[in-house]
């Protein structure tokens, strides 16, 4: 059973250490010492390498850390009346961005995850996506879903420097592939199916259970969460081959 006292002092203590002014803005020497100790290739970086993996016709990787999506009424509970999303970096997907607000996540062990990035543009509905090793940190037993499907995602407290929240919103996200409709056609395959997905290198590994995805407006890519990634020794932007049984 949640306290919600302890709630309450959580929310009150990461509040605060959101509002100070290091939070969300740090100096180039920072950043860049952050960047080394980093497993996974920053936001511009990968882009770069799925767009070269694209041109030798392979599915590029697109490693997902844990992140959240949010509607624009949470959005303004959290960072106040009128906030919109700001651009920190633009993703490989067209029109999608890693956004400069960041959200603290408090579940069931009453820990706090700070830092947790909104990936913009805003949607219909509030999600946060874990690895299983993040949820283990926070308490959580989050099913594992396709984005969107939150009927049985698991409740966490979001944390803004103007608000905070207690939603339904926790998931592990599927293993799943973006394509459009003509890369569909090209692979044979349609949308709501599962393939495996086969990795090459030193950790040569086959993924099964890969949901393909379709949307007009989307370009190949894989996106892996990062417990997978690193079991296969992936840093983001990748060529895999799609293993259709």
């Amino acid at each position: 059973m949640i306290d919600p006292k302890l709630v309450e002092i959580i929310t009150a203590r990461v509040l605060s250490e959101l509002n100070a002014p290091t939070v969300n803005a740090s100096s180039d020497a920072s950043a860049a010492a952050e960047h080394d100790r980093q497993a996974f290739r920053s936001f511009s970086d990968e882009v770069r390498a799925c767009r070269s993996t694209a041109g030798q016709r392979l599915i590029p990787v697109g490693v997902s850390a844990r992140h959240a999506h949010v509607t624009q009424e949470h959005l303004e509970i959290l960072y106040g009346r009128g906030h919109n999303l700001t651009v920190h970096a633009p993703l490989y997907q067209p029109g999608e961005f890693a956004a400069r607000e960041t959200l603290a996540v408090v579940g069931p062990r009453m820990r706090a995850m700070e830092r947790v990035r909104i990936l913009g543009p805003v949607r219909k509905y509030t999600q946060v996506e874990f690895a299983p090793t993040d949820s283990v940190f926070l308490g959580l037993n989050p099913p594992i879903r396709d984005s969107g499907h939150l009927d049985d995602a698991q409740y966490v407290t979001l944390v803004g420097p103007k608000g905070s929240l207690y939603v339904k919103a926790a998931i592990c996200p599927t293993r799943h592939i973006h394509l459009n409709p003509t890369e569909t056609a090209y692979y044979g395959v349609k949308a709501g199916e599962f393939v495996s997905v086969r990795i090459k290198g030193e950790r040569a590994l086959t993924l099964e259970n890969v949901l393909i995805r379709v949307h007009p407006n989307v370009i190949a890519q894989m996106h892996l969460d990062t417990d997978d990634a690193n079991a296969a020794g992936l840093r983001g932007g990748e060529g895999v081959e799609m293993v259709i049984c």
